[in-house]
């Protein structure tokens, strides 16, 4: 039997998938999330791991919704679709070590590759130097496929391995809505909030949840990954993926200016820092990792959500890396890099140096 084509993996679903990714995140940021992280994988999954006192770090310290239902949007995609496939056992310990990396990398420069769009959109010029350490890390991921990276093949898994992450998603849920955030309190039961800083400043719980479903579900269907579209643009020369960006950004940019939330520079700008150098290298580190593991951590929870335990253990290790680093003063904030974040930046680039030469498997 013929399966019926996927519109919304063609050239004009992916566009129109973009642009409504981005109305929602920046309606996210008018209703009350932070300016210009409507949706930030990487900051969401630190003010999680911050919730759960992972870290004491008390400005980003939230159970945000948004990143449960982006899996949750993608798990009702994949079944709704006949795309729920449990699978797993494709470098696990490996793909873990990579989310880790990848988050430590995104902190110094303060920003998954969807904040770096956002903060484009609203102006801020640190996020092209940002994203071309972005597509510098992806270009070298891709020298490294050339010459027969690879992480091998998972295998299929019984039904009931694919419900692991979309329980914890569930369960995490279910921790806000029984310990919901007391005015004025840095702690709920066994949740920490933060009672200032970014973590304090959130959109309404169904507005964040219903937003974030209908991304999780848009992006599964149209395979959005900020990743995926430089590495088939400098691979392949393909600009498939790379329009879902370019409408993401478009879209983000005019309803910006709509509301007035445009200021373009380099200094002032929310939650950001103007070490070029740091900026660059630290969106290196994490392009070089989503590119190893095969996708930006937006498209990481979404295979998750398919199903993919290896992609969940990604998640996980950038919850885990959320909290190594605020603990260990890894992460950067408005006023520049981390005590230690140039060093953990080195570190992680030797890491994934090996990482890419171990597991090349062509024969030259």
């Amino acid at each position: 039997m013929q399966m019926k084509k996927n519109w919304f993996a063609g050239g004009s679903g992916i566009a129109v998938s973009g642009a409504i990714m981005a109305v929602i995140a920046v309606g996210l940021q008018y209703f009350g999330n932070p300016a210009n992280m409507g949706l930030c994988v990487a900051c969401f999954e630190r003010d999680i791991a911050g919730a759960l006192g992972l870290h004491r770090a008390e400005v980003v310290q939230y159970l945000r919704p948004e990143i449960p239902a982006l899996l949750l949007g993608s798990f009702l995609a994949a079944l709704c679709f006949g795309e729920f496939k449990p699978r797993a056992g494709s470098a696990p310990l490996v793909r873990f070590i990579l989310g880790m990396c990848a988050m430590i990398g995104a902190l110094v420069f303060l920003g998954c590759p969807w904040r770096a769009l956002l903060r484009l959109a609203g102006g801020d010029l640190n996020a092209v130097v940002g994203l071309a350490g972005l597509i510098a890390g992806v270009g070298i991921g891709t020298v490294f496929f050339r010459r027969g990276y690879s992480l091998g093949r998972n295998t299929p898994q019984h039904t009931g391995a694919g419900y692991i992450m979309p329980a914890l998603m569930l369960g995490i849920l279910a921790l806000l809505l029984v310990f919901p955030q007391v005015a004025g309190e840095g702690k709920s039961g066994v949740v920490f909030y933060s009672v200032k800083g970014p973590g304090s400043m959130h959109a309404p719980f169904l507005y964040s949840l219903g937003g974030a479903l209908v991304v999780g579900f848009l992006a599964q269907r149209s395979r959005f990954c900020t990743m995926g579209a430089f590495r088939d643009l400098l691979m392949f020369r393909h600009f498939h993926l790379l329009l879902g960006i370019l409408a993401f950004v478009a879209a983000a940019f005019v309803l910006n200016l709509v509301l007035g939330k445009v200021s373009i520079g380099f200094a002032n700008q929310p939650v950001a820092h103007t070490n070029h150098l740091w900026n660059f290298l630290g969106m290196l580190t994490a392009g070089w990792a989503f590119a190893l593991a095969g996708g930006c951590p937006g498209r990481q929870i979404f295979m998750a959500g398919e199903g993919d335990a290896d992609a969940g253990l990604f998640v996980l290790g950038m919850i885990v890396a959320a909290a190594f680093a605020h603990n260990f003063e890894l992460a950067s904030s408005p006023t520049g890099i981390g005590a230690n974040g140039d060093v953990a930046v080195y570190f992680c680039l030797a890491v994934l140096l090996c990482l890419s030469l171990i597991h090349i498997r062509k024969v030259a």
